[in-house]
């Protein structure tokens, strides 16, 4: 049976988790994060939520140096749990992954028509009362398919890929930086809260798992690592990872809401966009913005589908869905079956249109909290020192107060009707899929439940 090819350097582990994290939300959603938290508290939710993280991001890397499976918390969970504890896990996971990926085949529709007004022609149909127009639909079924191809052909030219876009972003990112000194005020960032401190910072705590998710997919590619690959560069890439995430979304929150005052742009489109513009009176100025937008879309994207596909790869493999998903191709090496699986469910999902942005960034809020409570659960139950279970209790304390945010109903941006409709779909799903494709577990090379490590 073919293996996954080994390719990865510990960059690439790094690439892949921050570039799997920051996405294209801090142009795309700005007003929404405006107006749940203001400057301040968007600063403060985004800091004090990766922060917070530090702890699962520790038990991940404790966790992927012991155990280097694709499944990571399909894994994990199959050392200390029963089979169905293990499936839930990993394809509750799935959806934190997969769900980004018909965002970004959306998103980049929005960000085009932004730069040309003209692609918001030939409306086809509407979802929600919002229109799907051809042109746009058409860009984010062709950058899906592109995006598939680059996966199915091998890890090795996705990694590239990922790396080259993560450094691009970032380097623009800086020159951003730095060209805004001086061409704001201090004073547009009052008042600094849009509610009171403590509601702001909450709703803004809300969606932070959404957007820092990503530094957890570097163990899915642990099997991936190249010959000599030392397993502290799984632990080293995944702080980096959600250290230059944190250092990145509170910048850009402060930044634009330096520029212009914050409460404008809370009512604006693409309010990053507006404040640069405004700021540099450059039109110029907003297309090397969208190019460094580009260059986080693709990346998210990519970054997003290899940790999902390694995901199905896992539960084919475990005999926990059809064992076709469990396939290698022989020469690229790569889960071919489900790369190709999740490419046409991302293309489905983009014909949904602008309607699915909002509900897509609640429900993977909740669904890497989950599989993050999961992965802490199965670290404290395998035994470690008292000082790794000491970091598996905060990892859970951290991942329920994060799950609980969502469901309860006295919570204000607790999960609403279209959120739970999505959960139940998904979870409806999986279980019919599991039915039709499972396998005898305990026949699994690579997972053996309730043994211990």
């Amino acid at each position: 049976m073919s293996r996954l090819a080994r390719r990865l350097r510990t960059v690439d582990y790094f690439t892949l988790g921050f570039g799997t994290m920051v996405g294209v939300g801090w142009l795309v959603l700005m007003d929404d994060w405006l107006q749940r938290g203001g400057p301040a508290g968007v600063v403060l939710g985004f800091a004090i939520g990766g922060l917070a993280l530090v702890p699962i991001g520790l038990v991940y890397g404790r966790l992927v140096a012991a155990i280097p499976d694709a499944g990571s918390e399909i894994a994990y969970t199959a050392r200390v749990f029963r089979p169905g504890m293990s499936f839930a896990t990993g394809w509750m996971m799935m959806l934190a992954y997969l769900i980004v990926c018909p965002w970004e085949a959306v998103a980049i529709g929005r960000l085009a028509a932004y730069l040309m007004p003209g692609l918001d022609t030939f409306e086809l149909y509407r979802v929600a009362g919002n229109p799907v127009f051809l042109p746009r639909l058409a860009l984010g079924l062709l950058l899906t398919v592109l995006i598939t191809l680059v996966n199915y052909r091998g890890i090795r030219p996705s990694a590239t890929f990922q790396m080259w876009m993560t450094f691009i972003l970032l380097a623009l990112f800086v020159v951003f930086a730095a060209a805004s000194a001086g061409r704001g005020s201090l004073g547009n960032l009052k008042p600094p809260f849009s509610h009171g401190p403590v509601l702001s910072v909450l709703l803004v705590l809300q969606i932070v798992p959404y957007f820092m998710t990503g530094f957890e997919s570097v163990p899915k590619c642990a099997e991936e690592a190249a010959p000599g690959f030392s397993s502290r560069g799984f632990q080293r890439a995944i702080l980096l990872a959600l250290v230059v995430g944190i250092l990145f979304y509170t910048t850009v929150a402060a930044l634009v809401s330096y520029l212009r005052p914050w409460q404008g742009l809370a009512k604006e489109r693409f309010a990053t966009a507006v404040a640069f513009e405004q700021a540099f009176g450059s039109r110029f100025v907003v297309r090397l913005l969208f190019l460094a937008a580009l260059a986080s879309l693709l990346k998210i994207f990519n970054g997003n589908l290899v940790a999902a596909s390694r995901l199905l790869f896992a539960l084919g493999r475990a005999g926990l869905l059809h064992a076709g998903f469990g396939r290698v191709h022989e020469r690229n090496l790569t889960p071919s079956v489900a790369v190709l699986a999740l490419g046409g469910v991302t293309a489905v999902a983009a014909c949904l249109g602008d309607a699915i942005l909002v509900p897509i960034t609640e429900v993977g809020s909740m669904a890497s909290a989950l599989g993050w409570l999961a992965a802490c659960a199965a670290f404290f139950c395998l035994r470690p020192k008292a000082r790794d279970r000491a970091l598996a209790v905060a990892g859970m304390m951290v991942a329920t107060a994060l799950v609980l945010m969502k469901v309860l109903p006295i919570v204000p941006g607790h999960f609403t009707v279209y959120e739970w409709i999505v959960l139940l779909v998904w979870g409806g799903i999986g279980l019919a899929a599991r039915r039709s494709g499972v396998t005898s577990f305990s026949d699994s090379p690579r997972l053996h439940p309730r043994s211990t490590a």
